[in-house]
């Protein structure tokens, strides 16, 4: 099964097949109820990812009345294509953002971060959602002697501010991981893996039980601004809300004039084996999941059914029996020389929006308009963060509480230069790295 990440599918109208593994395996079902009906309510969330569903489920637990608007289906961006890594924190080391941010937002932003892991496992316990939640942390890997020395600067970051994080020697990664190239780790116990679709449909079932209202199917074409209201004009009927949240983060599209322009866009591929059994009990014995330190960065990790899912920066090219099949199929022999015949039943790829600092952005719009982007991959716990620190601020809290300050919307200087840079990039990595 391949996918791509093409929004072109008509508005309502059903998949002929999943859009990734997590997709196929989630044991959360779906969702679907396009608009029926014009309606007023206080919030209107464009997309149903993970900032949409916090933003209705936390809001509709502070009484207010929300009202989720998905041109497809719950989870069809980012949020049902990712990794499914649990991380704390950014892409960033800690003392690297009180650096941007300054001490009093960049230590706060910092610590609420280093916190989110803890609070997305406390809403899969407290709703009981199915997404094949595993707490044995993550592991960023070194592919090289420079990586270990980047490692341990983060390791003694971490450290200063009391997180648990370990650094491990190159044996200590090689028992976790099952292979013993990498020259270290950096083992973070709070992180976790889990079935990112099973966990965004898990979030629109609790936000539907708090109260709010989830429509799918049904593209909004048009925000307008109507004295203290907006209109937000769908294909299928109109809302009228005191206040909007457009949560489409790298799927941003020009439904707001410059927003898609404020970050660059790139693509994240993955591959999953069809389940391995006792032969792949060697690798990531414990269930951490892994990313290097490599500049095109891969991931690693295993499903509950004992698939293994490896992915990088990229598209799929030639879905499951193409170049990325090869490439895929070459990384792992190289990691795990005594894996035997290696069949691959999923390849998908998702977009991740990626700022030029790596630091996310909280843009009001316009009077009451917001839109958190730019989470540069780190879009569970994130979204997950910026959606209950809208509901907050809905209902009454000032924008000082937010998790950093507004900013104004800026182009993302050289962009398509960037994009056409990237893909060719990471066209070529994966091409090199099939023939080795």
């Amino acid at each position: 099964m391949t996918t791509d990440t093409s929004l072109s599918q008509s508005a309502g109208q059903p998949r002929s097949e999943p859009i990734s593994l997590w997709d196929r395996s989630s044991e959360e079902p779906t969702y679907a109820n396009p608009l029926a009906q014009d309606a007023r309510v206080d919030v209107a969330i464009v997309g149903g990812g993970y900032t949409g569903l916090s933003t209705a489920l936390h809001g509709a637990l502070k009484g207010l009345s929300c009202h989720v608007l998905e041109a497809e289906e719950i989870g069809h961006g980012g949020s049902g294509r990712n990794v499914g890594l649990v991380n704390a924190g950014l892409w960033l080391p800690p003392q690297q953002v009180e650096q941007m941010l300054g001490k009093a937002h960049g230590g706060a932003l910092v610590r609420e971060l280093g916190d989110m892991p803890d609070y997305v496992f406390s809403l899969i316990e407290q709703y009981q959602i199915r997404c094949e939640a595993t707490r044995a942390g993550t592991i960023h890997a070194a592919h090289a002697a420079s990586g270990l020395r980047d490692l341990e600067a983060r390791a003694a970051g971490w450290q200063a501010l009391g997180a648990p994080v370990r650094l491990l020697s190159a044996g200590e990664t090689a028992e976790k991981t099952g292979t013993a190239k990498f020259h270290g780790g950096l083992l973070d116990a709070r992180a976790g893996t889990i079935n990112p679709m099973g966990y965004v449909r898990g979030l629109a079932r609790a936000a539907r039980a708090a109260g709010a209202d989830i429509s799918t199917g049904t593209k909004v074409l048009a925000l307008k601004k109507d004295g203290a209201n907006w209109k937000v004009e769908t294909d299928r009927g109109v809302i009228t809300a005191g206040r909007v949240v457009i949560a489409t983060n790298a799927y941003s599209n020009d439904l707001w004039p410059g927003l898609a322009q404020s970050f660059t866009p790139i693509h994240f591929f993955q591959m999953a084996t069809q389940p391995l059994g006792a032969e792949a009990g060697s690798i990531l014995p414990e269930g951490q999941g892994l990313w290097d330190t490599g500049k095109i960065m891969f991931s690693l990790r295993c499903d509950q059914a004992g698939r293994l899912i490896i992915g990088s920066m990229g598209s799929v090219v030639g879905g499951t029996e193409g170049l990325t099949r090869r490439w895929a199929e070459r990384k792992l022999r190289r990691l795990f020389p005594d894996l035997g015949a290696l069949e691959f039943a999923d390849a998908w790829h998702g977009q991740i929006a990626f700022t030029p600092d790596h630091l996310f952005r909280i843009h009001r719009l316009d009077e009451g308009l917001y839109s958190p982007v730019g989470y540069n991959g780190r879009g569970i716990t994130t979204g997950t963060m910026f959606g209950r620190a809208l509901a907050d601020l809905f209902s009454g809290a000032s924008e000082d509480s937010l998790p950093l300050p507004i900013t104004d919307l800026k182009p993302d200087r050289g962009r398509a230069m960037k994009t056409q840079l990237y893909r060719s990039a990471f066209l070529a990595k994966q091409a090199a790295e099939s023939l080795l």
